[in-house]
């Protein structure tokens, strides 16, 4: 088994590798929580490839993507400069987004994609996420030092989540 996690850009294959992980990562994360048709229309709504491309070429947002022989099972988006109103204002701050798929959810696709996101990160005091309270990854957060800074609720269903923050 060979699993690497790269860099990638916002081009029509980045973004279609990054949609392979993001849309059945989204759909596990909010089934048990919010309606099938909510689900479906947020998705249809939001989840535009022209759109993405978009987003993911702004310079302060960067992509990466894990494979495990070959085939997306994860990613992480740094945004750099993102901000929480709790967050120390002399800090460089990058906010994360990370998901993997669920049945690809091992210690080693988690390890890959953390140690190229902390590299990615290595110019921020702070790496800071907003988590889902039910989120399968939020122990690995926690095991990795990010350390609980509020309760809060996510996005886009407004389901409980924490601000996990980890100051480097």
């Amino acid at each position: 088994m060979e699993i690497v996690s790269k860099f990638t850009v916002g081009s029509d294959q980045g973004v279609n590798d990054f949609f392979a992980v993001e849309e059945p990562s989204f759909i596990a994360l909010h089934k048990d929580f919010v309606e099938e048709q909510k689900i479906e229309k947020y998705i249809d709504e939001h989840f535009i490839h022209r759109q993405k491309i978009n987003d993911l070429n702004d310079l302060s947002i960067q992509l990466i993507i894990t494979y495990q022989d070959e085939k997306p099972v994860g990613y992480s988006i740094l945004k750099s400069g993102s901000e929480y109103p709790e967050m120390p204002k002399n800090k460089r701050v990058t906010e994360i987004l990370f998901a993997i798929l669920p049945e690809y959810n091992s210690v080693e696709v988690q390890q890959s994609l953390w140690k190229k996101t902390l590299s990615a990160a290595s110019f921020a005091d702070i790496i800071w996420i907003n988590i889902f309270q039910h989120h399968y990854l939020l122990n690995f957060f926690k095991d990795l030092g990010f350390e609980t800074v509020k309760e809060s609720q996510g996005e886009p269903f407004l389901l409980d989540s924490y601000v996990l923050s980890l100051e480097k």
